[in-house]
């Protein structure tokens, strides 16, 4: 029979890790398109991880050799500095457009959050040796979440910048950044009770994603239905030679003192093969939106290499020309991301 201290360790680390994970899993499964896999969501736990193991050290050498006391660090040092690590993983997969929709960013974001919770509730567990249930309760189900819930708030603000200024650049990261680290410096600074902050927590947060889920739903479905028409009437136009009288027909006549005939041409079939791709992704999203998932299509591998092609053909000065007549979105190279990976 197991001794009741092994027992209560036991339970109390089980309620410091499980909560946070359960949560993820939680979002990951309610999430109708289930567009973020479980393998990149493990992938994320594991940078998460790592995100944690790196402040413990930056945190250990700050506390040795910086005169900082212990309080001062956890509101004000290391709020940005935390957010800041878990954030530069969720950074990357949206600059690598990665990240098609708002749910995808809160997926990704909390999941980061919540591999470093782990950690950090792990590495707390370790040194304090505690088994008083009360304390871990706190952690799982506040610490934890509180983590979650700021990686997932910095992830929402860098897409829905990044998606309204069509580009995932550096500085669309900062007011993300900056409302994370709020957050969380608010929670570190307990001007509430910790069983206060924890039931608003686990009030408020589901709320907020539910919100965010219907929101981003929306709009899905706004985007596909829209999205798909006008790209069905370009890729039509392209395909029946009547693109001269369109208004991409008329850029590209006035492109032709700019570029040879040879770039122009690649520039229409540029146009053409990411509608393509477009209208291809957008119609396996409808049908997994009506519960029917679409197999892998062969030729997608094919359209990668020549789309890789036409893009080096077409160089950097042609995809900028191209740019006010075929405006490529975060989501609209998301697409092509979606269709390569399956």
């Amino acid at each position: 029979m197991l001794p009741d201290s092994f027992l209560s360790s036991a339970a109390a680390l089980a309620v410091s890790l499980v909560p946070v994970l359960f949560f993820l899993l939680a979002l990951v499964l309610l999430d109708g398109y289930q567009l973020v896999r479980l393998r990149t969501v493990g992938g994320l736990l594991l940078q998460g991880a790592a995100s944690a193991l790196a402040a413990l050290v930056i945190h250990r050498v700050l506390l040795s050799y910086v005169a900082l006391d212990p309080s001062q660090l956890a509101r004000y040092v290391a709020p940005p500095l935390e957010e800041l690590l878990k954030g530069l993983a969720v950074l990357v997969l949206v600059r690598r457009h990665r990240v098609g929709f708002l749910v995808d960013a809160s997926i990704c974001g909390f999941a980061v959050g919540a591999g470093f919770a782990a950690v950090e509730n792990l590495q707390y567990f370790l040194a304090l040796g505690d088994p008083r249930l009360a304390i871990w309760l706190v952690r799982g189900f506040g610490t934890a979440v509180m983590h979650g819930g700021a990686t997932a708030l910095f992830a929402l603000c860098l897409k829905s910048l990044g998606d309204r200024h069509q580009s995932a650049r550096l500085w669309t990261a900062l007011p993300g950044l900056l409302l994370a680290t709020l957050f969380h410096s608010a929670y570190n600074h307990a001007f509430l009770s910790p069983a206060v902050s924890m039931t608003l927590l686990l009030v408020v947060l589901p709320l907020s994603f539910a919100w965010v889920f219907r929101a981003s739903e929306r709009a899905t479905k706004r985007w596909l239905g829209v999205g798909f028409d006008t790209d069905t009437e370009l890729l039509e136009a392209l395909q029946s030679g009547r693109v001269s009288g369109t208004r991409v027909g008329n850029y590209l006549a006035a492109l032709k003192g700019r570029f040879a005939p040879a770039v122009l041409v690649d520039m229409v079939c540029l146009i053409r093969l990411h509608l393509e791709l477009s209208i291809k992704a957008k119609g396996m999203l409808l049908a997994r939106e009506h519960g029917f998932e679409l197999p892998p299509d062969p030729a997608v591998e094919d359209h990668w290499r020549e789309l890789a092609f036409l893009e080096r053909s077409v160089g950097r000065a042609g995809l900028l020309a191209m740019q006010p007549i075929f405006n490529l979105s975060t989501r609209d190279l998301w697409q092509v991301y979606y269709l390569g990976r399956r």
